[in-house]
């Protein structure tokens, strides 16, 4: 299993809260590429829902990042 930015973009806008099956088929309703689809079957399910892209891909880019360096 991997993610990168345009793999985990997919789930951006996903219904947050969302258990594993409601996040595969958003993924699969939206036309998410089919390694999203296999990156959220590979998670360990435990039945709980995910709060956000965060909890599945920590290294996901939040909105108050910054991405540019600032020349001092």
């Amino acid at each position: 299993m991997y993610w990168s930015l345009r793999l985990a973009s997919h789930l951006e806008d996903a219904p947050w809260p969302a258990t594993q099956e409601e996040l595969i088929d958003y993924a699969e309703r939206t036309g998410a590429p089919v390694e999203v689809v296999e990156n959220l079957r590979a998670l360990e399910d435990d039945g709980e829902p995910y709060e956000s892209i965060e909890e599945i891909w920590p290294d996901y880019p939040s909105g108050d990042e910054d991405f540019y360096y600032i020349d001092e």
